[in-house]
């Protein structure tokens, strides 16, 4: 597919986005109609990393659960997190690597269960080998190799995003995996069916079982994003930040906390 006005082919991932228009003419006097697309010059931009938004996160630590009160008596329940510090391991450029990003490291992690590659890498950071390792694109602040970023990035009042793996429940069934309420009573033939799934389809038209139908299987671990949660108080002594509400995992489980 080309792009209308330039002659330059856009790949086919392109055709999701919304802002890309299929347009199908006759053009000129050539045989046949062409297909070419309308692309938006904000599309363009984006996905050149123009008008990408400039951002800022850390690596942190679940520790567990408190609660704040305000002046007024006011109650928020809050999560205790770790935050940091975390040292850049390595920086991305447009240049060398087609984006920017930070590489932010966390975590000491013992040399003899480092492999020859992981010692080396940290070595060009001057730290020590880190149990866990991730990129922030587009970091807002400008840091070199080997220095160091703590919570006094963020401050009281901001407005963060935490993501986190969810507790692994395991196999479950449809009640708790679903929120079913089983079939009913125990009357009409029906015994021990409360918890069970009931019908799976049809049997002669489809003769199978559907996509998508909701049955028991693996529960949680999953990775999830909480938005709008607020920065209540931070411990920089610490490396703590209290922020309100709840973040998915279990205590001491890694979540990252991004602005």
């Amino acid at each position: 597919m080309f792009v209308a006005g330039t002659s330059k082919a856009i790949n086919g991932p392109l055709l999701r986005l919304r802002r890309i228009r299929r347009i199908t003419e006759k053009v000129g006097d050539e045989p046949g109609l062409k297909t070419y697309l309308h692309v938006s010059w904000s599309v363009l931009n984006n996905l050149a990393g123009i008008n990408r938004k400039k951002m800022k996160g850390i690596i942190g630590k679940k520790i567990g659960m408190t609660s704040v009160f305000d002046p007024s008596g006011k109650q928020t329940a809050c999560t205790i997190i770790e935050a940091g510090p975390c040292v850049v391991t390595q920086v991305r450029t447009r240049e060398s690597d087609g984006y920017s990003a930070l590489q932010l490291a966390f975590g000491d992690k013992n040399e003899k269960h480092s492999n020859k590659s992981e010692t080396n890498h940290f070595a060009k950071s001057s730290t020590s080998p880190k149990k866990f390792v991730k990129e922030f694109r587009d970091f807002s602040e400008e840091k070199n190799i080997g220095e160091t970023i703590t919570v006094d990035i963020f401050a009281e009042g901001d407005k963060v995003e935490v993501v986190g793996t969810t507790k692994g429940k395991g196999f479950q069934g449809v009640v708790k995996r679903h929120g079913f309420h089983g079939v009913g009573g125990q009357s009409h033939g029906q015994h021990d069916r409360s918890r069970a799934p009931g019908s799976l389809g049809n049997s002669s038209d489809a003769s199978r079982v559907m996509k998508g139908i909701r049955m028991a299987g693996r529960m949680g671990s999953d990775r999830v994003k909480i938005k709008g949660l607020e920065i209540v108080k931070i411990f920089s002594d610490k490396n703590y930040i209290l922020v309100s509400g709840s973040v998915p995992g279990y205590n001491g489980s890694i979540v990252l906390i991004q602005k």
